[in-house]
């Protein structure tokens, strides 16, 4: 046993060295459901920085659906989808899924990452090339660097760049774009119809993760493909269970016969153990209400407007969003780090955003409006974010 801490003692450094450059953090906990406000590590704030966008987490039609589906089906499923997980449930959720998002089929897997990753692993060899956009998504590079394939990244929604990619590997085999559809970080959107031109002119194929545009975009929130009118022209749509839909889980989207490869090809699905039923259930009820309850989707956006309205007029930099997602810009890892923690001492909790997830001097607050937050709340945090960005000297002209 000791000789064994001897053989890790390293870590102390690695953790020494993350606390130096302000990476390093403690893991918040949560003593209440997910919702608008919470007692979190002990205190009762403003929850302005998760996923739940729809207000879904805690919904009590997705709680009376889970329950339904623990007596009917148990809790856990005790094996992988290919050896004895498959229940009637799973496939039932994959046919709404493309139902939803007007594809022939769907694959769920354990998260999005696991999507991501499993996905562009089986599809790309080392004879292809992959393009993407300089600023997607962890799970994406992931899932690049697992193959051996060619690869090229273009400026951050640079279509210039793009279709110089695109000229650049003409001779490999296949060739894949991907690109995340909603940026987590900053709240842009993809140019994706250009993006499907480029591709359609040049032969390549289009793979979008949509995270963060699923029950946020399109008609009855279902993701920027619908948004920007490209049903049926997008070759892998990629989406996540665990934001909007309030559940947990990834899936992706197309063709029947990519879901018949995947199945029998992609890491990160086979070796998993399937969904508990329960998780299944829930999220079929999310996507019923979502198309039953519109009034969700419209408060979401009423919510974003109002907030992002309020933090311009204060005079905050708040980037170039187009969604839900509101970066606070702080600039430098410092600032952003102190800038959260005044924020929960007033009684907001936002996580800050710093290198390496962002450029060095680009570190932010990242907010994430939802459907939950009343008027009153919105009202307050702003309240919050004026004493405590004047106090700081973050609001511009003070």
């Amino acid at each position: 046993m000791n000789n064994m801490s001897g053989k890790m003692d390293f870590l102390k450094d690695l953790i020494n060295n993350l606390k130096e450059q302000n990476l390093y953090g403690e893991l918040p906990v949560l003593s209440t459901e997910q919702k608008n406000r919470v007692v979190l590590n002990g205190r009762d704030v403003l929850m302005m920085c998760s996923n739940n966008y729809l207000g879904f987490a805690n919904h009590p039609r997705l709680r009376a659906a889970a329950k339904l589906a623990i007596d009917k089906w148990g809790f856990g499923t005790g094996a992988v989808r290919q050896i004895a997980g498959t229940m009637e449930i799973h496939n039932q959720l994959e046919k709404m899924l493309a139902a939803y998002k007007h594809t022939e089929s769907s694959l769920v897997f354990v998260a999005g990452i696991a999507a991501n990753r499993g996905t562009i692993q089986s599809l790309m060899g080392e004879e292809d090339a992959i393009i993407s956009d300089e600023l997607n998504h962890g799970s994406i590079i992931d899932g690049v660097r697992l193959t051996k394939s060619a690869r090229k990244i273009y400026p951050h929604l640079d279509m210039n760049g793009l279709e110089k990619a695109l000229k650049e590997t003409k001779d490999a085999r296949r060739r894949l774009i991907v690109t995340d559809g909603v940026f987590s970080m900053d709240g842009d959107i993809a140019p994706l119809d250009r993006i499907v031109e480029l591709a359609e002119e040049y032969d390549a194929m289009v793979m979008v993760d949509d995270a963060h545009g699923d029950g946020v975009l399109g008609k009855d929130g279902r993701g920027i493909i619908n948004h920007f009118g490209l049903e049926g022209r997008v070759d892998i749509d990629m989406g996540t269970l665990s934001k909007a839909f309030g559940c947990l889980g990834g899936y992706i989207a197309g063709r029947k016969e990519l879901r018949d490869y995947l199945i029998n090809t992609a890491r990160s699905f086979i070796f998993t153990t399937a969904h508990p039923p329960s998780v299944c259930a829930a999220t079929m009820e999310a996507i019923k209400m979502i198309q039953d309850e519109p009034q969700h989707l419209r408060q979401l956006w009423e919510n974003t407007r109002y907030f992002k309205k309020g933090m311009s007029d204060l005079g905050f930099d708040i980037g170039h969003s187009l969604t839900p997602i509101t970066p606070v810009m702080a600039g430098n890892s410092m600032t952003a780090v102190e800038l959260s923690r005044q924020l929960f001492e007033e009684g907001l909790f936002a996580k800050p955003i710093v290198f390496p997830l962002v450029a060095r001097d680009r570190a932010r607050v990242r907010i994430n409006l939802t459907a939950q937050h009343t008027k009153d709340d919105l009202d307050e945090a702003l309240r919050i974010f004026e004493r405590v960005g004047k106090r700081m000297k973050l609001v511009q002209g003070f």
